[in-house]
């Protein structure tokens, strides 16, 4: 573990990083992830977002397979990396969290500044009129909606839904706002939808402004995270990836390293702040 830390710790001691972190670093927490080591094999073509607004009975299997994953997501605590993470924040070493995990896990575990790529799982927004409730509180309607409601899952997916048999989904009776009526919907990004715009350029001035950008468990397969390890590499930003398995930003980075992030991120935040005073990080650029 050593050998690994060591060329790590000599890049992020100098401060000012942003890290990007994915699925890889919440499997720890017990939630899987699609592509890593522990990856699950999709059996079902993922939501999309037209999919969602236009189709009832998909919108309908949709919240009965995420009514019961929602539990192992409510459940899920900050594991040992999200703890160091935050650490390095508090220590005044990272700087951001740019994460496209919707578990919420690194604001659980204390970092002072993330911008969720993606949301989260436990807000609920309305589509309608725009007004927002508490995941826990759609679950206690879901609930009362569907006494009795169990089912037998077959997997847990990472984006927080299971597998269900067709007779258990029809079944399930959904809920609308009870302000206008309007369709209910996680406040994710989901497939076919866009992320704000605004969120995203946040997330780019973040990264321009960085002296290192550290991903951390994510294989970088889609561009809605690799677009800024993109950015970092054309801005002469030095990108840092620590990740179990190949990744599509393997040929930008300076350093890349094979580890498990609950044991490396540990070790690392040890490495660097032993008897050094916690500090709040200021963002990048302040």
């Amino acid at each position: 573990m050593q050998e690994l830390i060591e060329p790590l710790a000599d890049l992020v001691t100098g401060g000012g990083v942003v890290v990007l972190s994915g699925a890889g670093l919440s499997t720890e927490s017990g939630i899987p992830d699609y592509r890593g080591p522990s990856g699950v094999a999709r059996r079902h073509t993922p939501m999309t977002y037209q999919t969602f607004l236009g189709d009832p009975v998909a919108r309908r299997r949709y919240w009965a397979r995420s009514h019961l994953g929602w539990r192992l997501i409510a459940r899920a605590v900050p594991n040992d990396g999200h703890r160091a993470v935050a650490r390095l924040q508090q220590g005044g070493l990272v700087s951001g969290v740019i994460t496209q995990n919707v578990d919420g896990l690194h604001a659980a575990a204390g970092s002072p500044a993330v911008t969720e790529l993606h949301g989260r799982l436990d807000e609920v927004v309305c589509l309608g009129c725009r007004g927002r409730m508490s995941r826990a509180e759609l679950d206690e309607r879901l609930r009362a909606a569907n006494p009795g409601f169990g089912g037998q899952s077959v997997a847990v997916n990472p984006d927080g839904d299971v597998e269900l048999a067709e007779e258990q989904v029809a079944a399930f009776r959904t809920v609308d706002c009870v302000s206008c009526g309007g369709l209910l919907k996680p406040d994710v990004v989901f497939f076919g939808e866009t992320v704000p715009a605004a969120r995203v350029q946040s997330c780019f001035a973040l990264v321009e402004r960085a002296r290192l950008l550290l991903v951390l468990g994510s294989s970088l397969t889609v561009m809605s995270g690799r677009r800024f390890v993109v950015r970092a590499a054309k801005r002469g930003v030095p990108v840092v990836i620590v990740n179990q398995g190949p990744t599509r930003g393997d040929g930008y980075a300076c350093l890349r390293v094979e580890a498990a992030l609950g044991r490396l991120l540990p070790a690392l935040a040890d490495r660097l702040l032993d008897e050094r005073p916690a500090v709040v990080a200021s963002p990048v650029g302040a």
